[in-house]
């Protein structure tokens, strides 16, 4: 990958300083971003320290508002059949690349197939597999792109034909999945369309500057059709893994904004900092993968054992002490189009102590005991928040005959490891894309079998499969009452839950931090933030 180095041998205050004199007449963002992101590309990211960048470079047919709500993007306008399968979206006449060519119903359709083309390897396809053909091209039965079911009608018209009529089709198009690419771009230079140097944007910012393990810097598009209510001239999306360090860098008032912060710092944020800390409920779950392609964990009853062990109640209130809730099911609470309540299988309620001596019997069945415990190594991706709650799981795990070994990596091997079926358990966490229990469901399909024998878990990382589970996400993707649907989806929910196919710690609050200097800051059901509704008062 091709990434400018120019402050490379430069330390992060070195950075900062030399940032602050280049730029003293501009209108800054400073925000801690977390995690180094591997790719600029939108159909090859996979976490919320990629989309933040992504997502303020390019703009899909729909966007977020500050809300999180989805609203008209580079469509100005659009139409929907009588039988809810076709939508036609007219795209705005001033919409353009940052270099000044017309965006166009054929950057659509070519990001469209690109994110389906078995080449791409997109982890994340699977989200569009509601478009006509998507699935089958992205398995390679169908191999003539053309039969996808996203057309460019004209320069300015773009039709998609689904499968079965979407209701979650409009924010689900505001996900970097669904983003266009530039096809004159790629046209010249292919794959290297997204290294900095070659990016052009369509949306509020475009990348200029990418320094690995410390920074990217964008700065404004002007020609950008909102451009003139873009507040903030440039971002600097920090890259730190390391809260503490980061919440440091705050109080030093080098960081404008924290995308995440220690749990165990909460109370010195609300005593010296008041207001500033936003913790809010969102649509996400905080969970653990058990690979069960390996044969220790392809026991239902090590597996349930392992889950039962878990005490859930006390890791928001005292472990993070962030309040977050307990996750004994798969679908956050409050999700659309589901039934309001919430999956509870009948051990949660059952006292704590019951359940270790019901887990140490399960162990016990299975051949563990005191003098031949089950080993498994348990990785996290580098982050002090998720290394506590590590702590005490294994410390939870240990009396039902489990020893743990705890490992930690940076958050792109991590990812990269998990997606590899490279570990025995491991720490994962999902932040609904759009609003729709098939977004959190869809995660636990099984594998798709590719070209040459190989199967594609995609974000299955754990490897679960049933077949009753597919078929009943299948029977809901056709089902048009959407009371019906929902009956059908929280079905295979209770079929995963109950063969513990995925190990659901707590749902997830956001931990942002932002400065009284910071204006057009929301919390937000998906806990998306785009900076072009930011600005910053010095």
């Amino acid at each position: 990958m091709k990434l400018t180095t120019t402050f490379k041998a430069v330390t992060a205050a070195g950075v900062f300083a030399l940032m602050m004199s280049t730029a003293a007449s501009a209108v800054t963002l400073q925000l801690h971003n977390g995690g180094d992101p591997r790719t600029l590309d939108p159909h090859k990211a996979s976490g919320n320290w990629e989309d933040r960048p992504i997502s303020d470079y390019i703009e899909g047919l729909m966007t977020l508002d500050a809300a999180g709500e989805p609203i008209l993007g580079q469509a100005a306008s659009y139409e929907v059949s009588e039988d809810g399968l076709v939508y036609t979206f007219t795209l705005r006449d001033d919409a353009v690349w940052s270099d000044g060519t017309p965006v166009t119903a054929q950057d659509f359709v070519l990001g469209a197939q690109r994110l389906q083309d078995p080449a791409t390897a997109s982890s994340y396809a699977y989200l569009n597999h509601f478009i006509l053909n998507a699935e089958a091209i992205n398995s390679s039965e169908i191999t003539d792109f053309d039969e996808l079911g996203v057309k460019a009608l004209d320069d300015k018209t773009v039709e998609i034909t689904l499968n079965a009529p979407t209701p979650y089709l409009l924010a689900a198009l505001t996900h970097y999945t669904a983003y266009p690419v530039p096809s004159h771009v790629v046209e010249e230079v292919g794959e290297e369309w997204s290294q900095v140097g070659n990016l052009v944007a369509n949306g509020p910012y475009i990348p200029v500057e990418w320094v690995p393990g410390s920074f990217i810097r964008s700065e404004k598009n002007e020609s950008y059709y909102d451009a003139a209510n873009v507040a903030i001239d440039e971002v600097v999306y920090h890259i730190t893994e390391d809260d503490n360090a980061a919440l440091n860098r705050y109080r030093a008032g080098e960081f404008d904004i924290l995308s995440s912060f220690p749990a165990d710092q909460y109370q010195l944020l609300q005593d010296q900092y008041p207001g500033e800390a936003h913790v809010a409920p969102f649509l996400g779950v905080y969970y653990y993968v058990m690979n069960q392609s390996l044969p220790e964990l392809q026991d239902v009853n090590v597996r349930k054992a392992l889950s039962i062990a878990i005490n859930r109640e006390v890791i928001g209130p005292d472990v993070l002490g962030t309040g977050e809730l307990p996750a004994y099911g798969w679908v956050p609470p409050g999700t659309a189009n589901f039934p309001s309540e919430a999956y509870m299988p009948e051990w949660a309620s059952e006292d704590y102590g019951a359940r270790v001596e019901e887990a140490t019997a399960l162990m016990e069945a299975a051949g563990y005991s005191a003098d031949n415990p089950l080993s498994l190594q348990l990785r996290y991706n580098t982050n002090e928040n998720h290394r506590r709650i590590a702590v005490a799981i294994a410390s939870m795990w240990e009396p039902i005959h489990v020893r743990v070994e705890l490992f930690n990596a940076e958050v792109g091997p991590h990812y990269d490891a998990l997606q590899e079926g490279d570990f025995q358990i491991g720490r994962a966490g999902w932040l609904m894309d759009y609003n729709d229990a098939s977004n959190m469901l869809d995660l636990l399909k099984s594998g798709t079998e590719q070209a040459g024998g190989t199967v594609a878990w995609g974000n299955n990382y754990g490897r679960y499969s049933n077949a009753e589970y597919d078929d009943l996400l299948t029977q809901a993707m056709s089902e048009l009452d959407l009371e019906a649907r929902g009956e059908l989806l929280a079905q295979a929910e209770k079929i995963a839950m109950d063969e513990f196919g995925v190990l659901p710690i707590y749902y997830y609050v956001s931990k942002w931090v932002v400065s009284p200097r910071i204006s057009g800051f929301e919390d937000n059901p998906v806990d998306r933030h785009l900076t072009r509704y930011l600005s910053k008062s010095e």
